[in-house]
């Protein structure tokens, strides 16, 4: 399989975890406590960890439109909730200072959901009845913010498809030569063996001669103590005559 197709059916795989909804990538209008009160504010939901979407977020808004969102918990919030950019220049949305929030909340382990409200003070806040102007400008860096999330998301897929796959190649390397040190051992084992059973048919083989060598010995050496026995015993006969 080519490493274009084991990307595809990787990248496949990691969409078919994706829950499926209507919703993601669609920005859509909603409201956010905030200061008590519930705050016009435009939600789209995207792909990935809410710690990570949150520094994404913040990293993309920086280099954007030069916002700088600062944690901060105020009436409700804690400061890990609200992203804040109090009396920043936003031209995209007005020609005056305006206070902007966000909050990153996580539907599901790997969606998260970013809502993006704001005002010119804590009493005035864009809505779509009143501050519509201002209100729609939000609507499009939402938007903004949802393609460039879809982009990042596909790009992680991509990158999560590839890691997998050198994983996998390792993985094939290190099992290919696992497979060969044993074939080689295995090789070297058959070859100790066969040089065994030589070694054993020689022995054999030796064993059978050194035996018959042996009943031979055997004879002569009894031919021998009765050679000997015999001269002892005419010795005898004759020291006795003498």
């Amino acid at each position: 399989m080519s490493k274009i197709c084991f990307l595809l059916l990787m990248l496949a795989s990691l969409l078919a975890g994706t829950p499926a909804s209507a919703q993601l990538y669609d920005v859509r209008p909603g409201d956010v406590n905030y200061n008590k009160k519930p705050r016009a504010a435009l939600k789209v939901q995207v792909d990935g960890k809410a710690t990570d979407v949150r520094a994404f977020f913040q990293d993309w808004m920086k280099s954007s439109y030069n916002v700088k969102f600062k944690a901060g918990g105020v009436l409700g919030f804690n400061k890990s909730d609200v992203l804040v950019a109090r009396q920043t220049p936003a031209s995209t949305i007005s020609g005056k200072l305006v206070d902007l929030y966000a909050t990153i909340i996580a539907p599901s382990d790997s969606v998260a959901e970013v809502a993006i409200f704001g005002g010119f003070d804590d009493n005035t806040f864009f809505d779509p009845s009143s501050i519509k102007t201002e209100y729609d400008a939000l609507r499009a860096i939402a938007q903004n913010f949802a393609g460039a999330a879809r982009l990042k998301a596909y790009r992680d897929m991509i990158a999560e498809a590839e890691k997998k796959l050198k994983a996998t190649e390792k993985e094939k390397e290190r099992l290919e030569k696992e497979q060969a040190a044993l074939r080689s051992n295995t090789e070297a084992n058959l070859a100790r063996i066969e040089e065994l059973k030589k070694k054993n048919a020689e022995n054999l083989l030796q064993s059978r001669t050194d035996s018959a060598s042996q009943t031979k010995n055997n004879l002569l050496l009894d031919e021998s103590r009765l050679r000997l026995q015999r001269r002892r015993d005419r010795l005898s006969a004759l020291d006795r005559k003498n």
